[in-house]
């Protein structure tokens, strides 16, 4: 009967490391052993530096999840924005929204312009920050979360996904402009509003400015009720510039994505979760 060859001290941390699925601390282990048996490093430096990876493993990890979760339609960021191209755009006041202090403080943003001057650029530099610091927004072209809403309804989950939507933080709707919308869908967005209202913050890129709102729901009671809610804790801007799109310079799209840094070290509030 063969022997079996007894397994060495770092093949066994290896199999309690896989066993634990600390993949941060497996990815150095060798490496730091390696160290401590050439230098002599202390034990409790060992472990501190082997415990130090597996937590930067496991935010690298978080990061990648939110951002898989957040739906970025593209992966922009306020770095790739062409602020040069757009001279509707104040790059110090953009830059100071990227600080995050509007999301900390559940204030709402939105961004109305024409088309292609870069608001969802904006929109999607700032939701992609916002995930980097440790927040779990959510990316929706309008006409789709309004549908989602409305299909909702039919399997009678809208009051789960209404509690799902109202914690996330932040949340960007993107074109909300010239929609179809059904009464059940304008009834559902309001309910949806009027219950992130005061608590997280909402990110909304629209083409239409506020008085125009009236004509799209077609509710006058429900968008003076909307509009109070939405504009209470709210900072607008308004773009007047070109169309990125037609510049040959390129626009927001064209733009390369980075990995952008936190703007600071921040852990948000549980509500923001």
């Amino acid at each position: 009967m063969a022997k079996t060859t007894p397994l060495t001290t770092r093949e066994r941390l290896h199999a309690l490391l896989h066993e634990l699925n600390f993949k941060g601390m497996a990815r150095v282990l060798d490496a730091e052993l390696d160290r401590a048996e050439h230098d002599a490093v202390p034990v409790a430096e060992v472990v501190q530096r082997l415990l130090a990876e597996q937590a930067s493993f496991q935010r690298e990890r978080a990061l990648v999840n939110r951002i898989a979760r957040a739906h970025l339609p593209w992966q922009w960021t306020i770095d790739t924005f062409p602020f040069k191209q757009q001279p509707g755009v104040n790059k110090a006041q953009i830059l100071g929204l990227a600080g995050l202090d509007f999301v900390r403080r559940a204030e709402n943003l939105v961004l109305i312009g024409a088309t292609g001057t870069g608001k969802t650029g904006i929109a999607l530099g700032l939701l992609r920050q916002a995930c980097v610091n440790g927040w779990r927004g959510r990316f929706y072209n309008a006409q789709s979360l309004l549908d989602e809403l409305y299909a909702s309804l039919a399997d009678r989950s809208t009051t789960r996904l209404l509690t799902a939507l109202s914690r996330t933080q932040p949340l960007c709707i993107d074109e909300l402009g010239y929609l179809n919308l059904r009464s059940e869908q304008v009834n559902a967005f309001f309910r949806l509003m009027d219950q992130r209202y005061g608590r997280v913050s909402t990110i909304i890129t629209t083409n239409l400015d506020y008085p125009a709102w009236y004509a799209l729901f077609d509710n006058k009671p429900l968008v003076d009720a909307l509009l109070d809610r939405l504009q209470h804790h709210c900072i607008t801007i308004r773009i007047d510039g070109p169309s990125l799109r037609a510049s040959t310079a390129g626009d927001a799209s064209a733009a390369p994505a980075s990995s952008p840094q936190p703007k600071r070290a921040h852990t948000p509030e549980p509500e923001a979760q």
